[in-house]
């Protein structure tokens, strides 16, 4: 058992968990939630022994093997494998003996070599080798030096090299960071066969909720302990603000809109797997919305000034590097009101594409089109990099937009966590999750009406995390996306592709069918839609003529649709631009007030009939594709 008792953690002088009592039994998996910089690393940090408490005391059984994955690694000529093989000290040690009894006069050598087989070691390499496949690593590389990998690689080879330890504890800080879709199934599958004792911190609350069988919430310098996974704890401390008359009226506005947002998207759904999934996701999270109250983000992107058809137009399309194809005849139209998510292997070439749709890539043949209207908000890991270190929040924004007054500029920040002090602080002191949500703000300031995506959750904390989720779904733009985090793409997307062996597909299924997909080596092919597989050439070019001359007539009804849309969306803009003038509120003003409110609740009705029939229509012209 872990037993905290009375703990308080501090940094420096800040309290991060003050007096507070926990009981932890063997084998129990443990989640660790809270806000940045509440105190969960720290929490770790005690138990390995780097720091100590400053009231109180955490204790647990003499002689347990504690594992957790290194910050650093050394740029060795150490093979990956015999690096990961540091892991297991007790199959190293009893190695070192062997070896030294060999160069001397073999005393003891069978008792040795008995100890040896009783751990299992000559089976090690194999075990090793196992989990460097697990975690991505393809078999030629095992034997690679550890020198010749990047960062990212190198923190998968250290949490190979904890997860290979004979351990009674094992600690996890964020171990998906580096991770893609295909890994975290991976990491989870080996995890929930784990027999010690977890302690885990992440911020993806499907993977959370997969693993952990209790709860440490660390808020107001509490730690606290709930039975269940993620989920379970939401709805019990959903229970508990529920209760507060502010948060409840708050948490009240948020189930409104999510509640439009969910019948909307039924009104259209089919009876895909995917569609069916989504809907069940949105319908859990808007009963989990009170957990989420008292959230510092709260954000919405800007509604796009135009919304053209089609956004974006791929045909053809052959992605690689140099000369080098990855993926080729790829024939992809993206529209408004596109959620799309690419799956696939590490490597297939989903990053390759992303960056080909937006331009930062050149097609290596085939062509490329999109509307002068199309505005794309691109976010990869690679822009966190790219921020002035030395500028501010605020500086990044007002070179976005130099016309803004500064309050402007404050209140959109402060719905990305970038209140007071904060925007004025330098970027060469934020953090990872810190310089994530600066470079999300900057794209949603730029009003896109197209997003691409890859990875843009990586670092950030629950809560963000949450708000994004609910900005994304009123996004009246296309989003195409690569996530790791399985909430998000549940939540979100409506429409699978995989990039897999040099082709580009639907996939018709939903997250779970993709993971019994990649268990079964990724050959199940009743789950693949073998709908793009067309016998030649020319065949599509005939089929392709006979959609465009039966589908025009949608075709020009969806124009004519976008052209009003485009038209309604102008006059809320006007509305809201009157509405956000602080004279409108003064008491002459009283009866344009009162015609602008019910002008305004009038246009919106119209658009959501606008876009209801957009869509009624979209799914017409859907089916009479998939007939063709």
């Amino acid at each position: 058992m872990i037993r905290m008792q009375q703990l308080s953690l501090y940094r420096g002088s800040k309290p991060l968990i003050l007096e507070s009592d926990l009981d932890l039994h063997s084998g129990w998996k443990v989640g660790i939630t809270g806000a940045n910089g509440c105190g969960k690393s720290s929490l770790l940090a005690l138990v390995r022994g780097e720091i100590s408490s400053d009231h109180g005391s955490l204790n647990f059984p003499d002689g347990w093997q504690i594992a957790s994955v290194a910050q650093e690694t050394p740029a060795s000529d150490q093979s990956a494998l015999d690096y990961v093989l540091d892991g297991d000290s007790e199959y190293r040690n009893l190695q070192e003996q062997i070896a030294h009894a060999e160069a001397a006069d073999g005393d003891g050598l069978g008792e040795l070599h008995a100890g040896f087989e009783a751990i299992d070691g000559y089976n090690a390499p194999h075990r090793a080798g196992k989990l460097l496949s697990g975690l991505g690593f393809k078999q030629e590389e095992h034997l690679h030096p550890v020198k010749n990998f990047s960062g990212g690689w190198r923190m998968r080879l250290n949490l190979a090299q904890a997860l290979l330890s004979r351990s009674d504890l094992l600690l996890l800080d964020e171990p998906t960071n580096h991770l893609d879709l295909d890994t975290t199934f991976w990491l989870q599958d080996w995890l929930n066969s784990y027999k010690g004792t977890l302690l885990l911190i992440s911020h993806d609350r499907e993977f959370l909720d997969e693993i952990v069988d209790h709860t440490i919430n660390i808020s107001h310098q509490k730690a606290t302990l709930y039975t269940g996974n993620y989920s379970q704890f939401e709805k019990q401390r959903a229970a508990r603000l529920i209760q507060q008359q502010s948060a409840f009226e708050k948490q009240q506005r948020e189930r409104e809109q999510m509640h439009r947002f969910i019948e909307r998207f039924k009104a259209k759904a089919s009876k895909a797997k995917q569609a069916q999934s989504r809907v069940k996701a949105l319908e859990r999270m808007e009963e989990l919305l009170p957990a989420h109250v008292d959230s510092q983000f709260h954000f919405s992107f800007f509604e796009p000034k135009r919304l053209p058809a089609p956004l974006l137009d791929l045909e053809e399309g052959v992605i690689g590097y140099g000369s080098t194809p990855i993926a080729s005849g790829i024939n992809l139209r993206i529209h408004p009101g596109d959620r799309i998510a690419l799956l696939g292997h590490n490597g297939a070439g989903k990053t390759t594409l992303i960056k080909t749709l937006c331009g930062e890539q050149a097609l290596l043949s085939g062509s490329r089109n999109h509307s002068p209207d199309t505005q794309i908000g691109y976010f990869a890991q690679h822009q966190l990099e790219q921020l002035d270190v030395n500028g501010t929040p605020l500086l990044h924004l007002s070179r976005l937009k130099p016309d803004a007054s500064e309050q402007e500029l404050r209140n959109f920040l402060g719905g990305f966590g970038f209140a007071g002090d904060m925007a004025l602080a330098t970027v060469n002191n934020f953090s990872g999750g810190e310089k994530t949500r600066l470079v999300l703000a900057m794209l949603v300031f730029q009003r896109p009406n197209m997003l691409l995506l890859d990875e843009p959750t990586n670092h950030l904390d629950l809560e963000m995390r949450h708000a994004l989720t609910i900005a994304l779904q009123t996004f009246s733009g296309a989003i195409l996306m690569i996530s790791h985090d399985r909430h998000l793409l549940r939540s979100v997307t409506d429409q699978f592709l995989l990039v897999d062996k040099g082709s580009v597909i639907p996939f018709d299924g939903d997250i779970e069918d993709y993971h019994q997909w990649l268990k079964s080596g990724g050959n199940d092919e009743e789950t693949v839609d073998k709908a793009q597989t067309i016998s030649s050439k020319k065949e599509q070019r005939q089929q392709a003529a006979e959609m465009r001359k039966k589908s025009q007539p949608l075709t020009n009804k969806i124009k004519n649709l976008e052209k009003d849309l485009e038209k309604l969306q102008s006059r809320i803009a006007v509305i809201t631009e009157q509405l956000a003038d602080a004279t409108i509120y003064e008491a002459g003003n009283k009866d344009k007030l009162t015609e602008l409110l019910k002008e305004k609740g009038n246009v919106e009705n119209q658009i959501e009939e606008v876009e209801m029939e957009w869509l009624e229509i979209h799914e017409e012209l859907e089916l009479l594709q998939q007939q063709l």
